[in-house]
């Protein structure tokens, strides 16, 4: 046992090469790996404890985010000085190698820095947080999370999407959420010509009122917009609280089976598209000549 133990000992303490007058010896290289797979599960599991935590105390979701990104990138710093301490390695050996990684990161990387900056601006300002609903584009959907690189959103049909965080500060974003959850909709309803608008405009309203998602204060307001080509046009506009698109279309839904129903009861005529033909002159119908042979 104890010659195991000397050959071990000689073995760790044997110089493998030099890094100026600091020698590197292969129990230096063999402790590498393990402190960092250790250091890295510290930081893990100590990002954990400190996120649940803050949340515990009801701090915001948005910076709990940020006080993890930011515990999690101090923490791996940290770690690599520890790292190039265990081995003797002195910070002046990399400068060089840093001049050269900063040329390559000023030509290579461009997209992939700004990419980093958007998110801690992100995460700093706030101008999106965690559960917003944005319409980016053609897309609408959830925020879920705010990366470094990219912020992911699920869409309203489920899909997750991930964007490039400077993509959300260099174009066009509709945050429905970044104040309040109260929005601005409505409902376009056209009706025969010859209907009693002054009771299609009580119909719409009383319709609209009804609904307990609808707020009372802006009131709700129903306008006679226009004569169509084939209708005469109301539109009501109202004000709800809503988290998702769906919520909106839902309750449009909702308020539409309710009018249909109303303007059942007391005879309106939802309007359709309708054309009057006039004919110059006489038209003469005349009976066709059968085909030999054919009984009709």
């Amino acid at each position: 046992m104890g010659d195991w133990l000397e050959q071990f000992d000689r073995f760790v303490s044997t110089s493998l090469f030099s890094i100026g007058d600091a020698p590197i010896t292969a129990g230096r290289i063999l402790l590498v790996p393990l402190v960092l797979i250790v250091g890295l599960l510290i930081i893990r599991m100590a990002g954990r404890i400190i996120s649940n935590r803050l949340a515990a105390r009801g701090t915001n979701p948005d910076l709990v985010h940020f006080l993890r990104r930011l515990f999690f990138i101090l923490a791996t710093i940290l770690l690599g000085f520890t790292l190039l301490e265990i081995l003797n390695v002195p910070l002046t050996a990399f400068a060089f190698v840093s001049g050269a990684v900063a040329i390559g990161l000023g030509f290579g990387a461009q997209n992939i820095i700004n990419n980093f900056i958007s998110g801690w601006i992100l995460m700093w300002e706030r101008p999106i947080r965690i559960g917003d609903f944005l319409e980016v584009g053609p897309d609408k959907g959830t925020v879920e999370a705010i990366n470094t690189r990219s912020t992911r959103i699920r869409r309203v049909d489920g899909v997750h999407l991930l964007i490039p965080n400077s993509t959300l500060l260099e174009t066009n974003v509709v945050n429905w959420t970044l104040i309040d959850r109260t929005t601005r909709t409505m409902i376009r309803v056209g009706v025969a010509y010859g209907s009693p608008v002054a009771l299609v405009a009580e119909l719409i309203g009383q319709a609209v009122k009804e609904r307990e998602d609808v707020l009372t204060e802006p009131a709700p307001k129903v306008f006679f917009e226009d004569f169509g080509d084939s209708a005469l046009i109301f539109d009501a506009y109202f004000w709800i609280r809503a988290t998702v698109e769906r919520d909106l279309r839902e309750i449009r839904s909702n308020i539409r089976f309710r009018i249909a129903e109303l303007f059942d009861q007391n005879g309106i005529v939802i309007a359709f598209p309708q054309r009057d033909v006039h004919l110059d002159g006489s038209l003469t119908i005349r009976q066709g000549i059968l085909p030999e042979g054919d009984a009709r």
